[in-house]
């Protein structure tokens, strides 16, 4: 499946708009949208903390939780999260496809948060 991206309008092929999804969904706070209060992640309220072990732990788990409740077209295998000095934070995850004609192919996804 391709899709169209929110930002341009041009045609994105199936793991673009895989990407484009999954940050949507990821920088998107639970509570934001007005007929999907549930829709989102916590990330946008958890991003700020210290940048300590528990808290990194609890953004991983966020990101697990809102990708296997709103992305229907993978399964995660395994998640990092990466912060550089300028305070810049990506989530890195290996997934798994379960739709489509690539059923069952490895996808490595690199998100921005924002």
């Amino acid at each position: 499946m391709s899709g169209m991206s929110a930002r341009t309008g041009r045609h994105l092929d199936e793991d673009e708009h895989i990407s484009q999804s999954i940050s949507d969904i990821l920088n998107t706070p639970v509570g934001s949208r007005i007929k999907r209060r549930e829709y989102g992640s916590l990330i946008p309220d958890l991003i700020d903390q210290p940048a300590s072990p528990a808290n990194r732990l609890r953004l991983m788990s966020a990101t697990v939780m809102a990708v296997m409740r709103w992305e229907p077209r993978v399964a995660i295998s395994s998640t990092t999260m990466s912060l550089d000095m300028s305070g810049a934070s990506t989530v890195d995850m290996q997934a798994t496809r379960r739709t489509g004609p690539r059923s069952g192919s490895a996808l490595n996804l690199s998100i921005p948060l924002r």
